[in-house]
């Protein structure tokens, strides 16, 4: 029993436990220069679209182990479009809603041809990566558009001002104001942790509370450590509101909706799902609307932080939000997969990024790396699979 309980400790905690493992690995060979405040930071901010992307492929994913190829010439275009409409004179918040829009519609429409023309996602999602990088270059006309509008920057997290100001502190020094946002959110973390516990506990769902106790407690600790190396810098970034934003919302409709449920639903069983009712095919739509949605907004973030659109912007983001999600525990087949899991699965590909870059690592090592990674990851879920059966 005791060899059993560790084994399944292993098994639920092993991308955890790689987190921890390269983070220490890197701190060494860097010699701790990963672990320095602006290098948090960046990892943070390099890797925002990472996060946004991967939450929405992860219910494309728990369709059926099905993708969307198309998002990173949709996040291109989607920024294109936007830009070029606020440097001739749009209104910037116009342009946000066009950019989420256009995502949305981009979306809606490949989900109509999978969901309800039975055209195989990997097609669908194929024909739109090579049509809207066609027409990124035509709307940019081949050039970068430089972004003029100081406020978009800022809110969505462009240049070196976009942080949240210290409203707490007198400027100089440790930002207060994210040290107390961290030290809040820490200790709601824990209530509501220890609640959910608690209420297990008595329902008879868990027999052991201890390990859940301290799985919190570290969970809590690395909240304040985060928000510590935060502040030692210049504090919250603004891209950092837009991606807890939307882990938090695609976290409920996971969790707590009845969508939520039938994605996991038609992911293990497609055709008992349609026998008890449930309309499959709209769930396909939705969950494909729905990852243009956030590539739109990927867009908005990935013109931000670069201050500029570009006809090349968006190449191979579908590969880090689908890596970030097989990486975070979701299955090739469907049905299994979790949002914390994007997280760890995006961490960890942006962990191994910086680390060889401050190690100087050739940039096509460090691409036989993630596949490795990649590969790892798939095949453990193969793995467990197979002995399941």
């Amino acid at each position: 029993m005791k060899t059993n309980s560790i084994g399944d400790f292993f098994k639920k905690y092993t991308m955890v436990i790689a987190l921890v493992v390269v983070a220490i690995l890197f701190s060494i060979t860097t010699g701790g220069k990963i672990l320095y405040p602006q290098n948090i930071n960046n990892l943070i901010s390099q890797n925002g679209y990472v996060f946004v992307l991967a939450a929405g492929m992860l219910l494309c994913i728990l369709t059926g182990g099905n993708i969307d190829l198309a998002v990173g010439s949709v996040v291109c275009f989607a920024g294109a479009v936007g830009v070029v409409m606020m440097e001739s004179g749009t209104n910037m918040w116009i342009a946000v809603i066009v950019m989420l829009l256009v995502g949305l519609a981009i979306g809606a429409f490949q989900g109509f041809w999978i969901a309800k023309v039975y055209v195989p996602p990997f097609i669908a999602t194929l024909a739109g990566m090579y049509a809207f990088r066609g027409l990124s270059n035509v709307v940019l006309q081949g050039y970068t558009v430089t972004i003029s509008n100081k406020t978009f920057l800022k809110i969505f997290g462009g240049g070196a001002d976009c942080y949240i100001p210290d409203f707490i502190g007198n400027g100089s020094g440790l930002n207060m104001t994210c040290m107390a946002c961290g030290v809040i959110i820490a200790l709601l973390f824990a209530v509501l942790q220890i609640r959910r516990v608690s209420v297990q506990k008595k329902m008879g769902i868990i027999q052991s509370m201890t390990g859940d106790y301290i799985r919190t407690v570290i969970i809590a600790a690395l909240i304040v450590w985060i928000a510590w190396k935060l502040a030692s810098y210049k504090g919250i970034p603004t891209v950092l509101i837009w991606i807890s934003i939307v882990l938090l919302i695609y976290n409920y409709i996971t969790t707590k909706t009845a969508i939520g449920r039938y994605l996991y639903a038609v992911g293990g069983n497609e055709k008992a799902t349609a026998l008890s009712g449930v309309n499959t095919r709209n769930v396909f739509l939705f969950a494909y609307a729905n990852m243009g949605l956030l590539a739109g907004l990927a867009g908005i973030l990935n013109v931000a932080r670069m201050t500029n659109a570009q006809p090349t912007f968006g190449q191979g983001y579908e590969m880090d939000a689908i890596a970030a999600c097989f990486i975070g525990g979701a299955s090739a087949y469907g049905g299994t997969g979790k949002i914390s899991g994007v997280i760890i699965g995006a961490l960890l590909m942006g962990l191994i990024n910086q680390g060889m870059s401050i190690m100087g690592i050739d940039s096509n090592y460090q691409r036989v790396v993630k596949g490795l990674v990649l590969m790892l990851a798939v095949m453990f879920d193969v793995l467990s699979k197979r002995q399941k059966r």
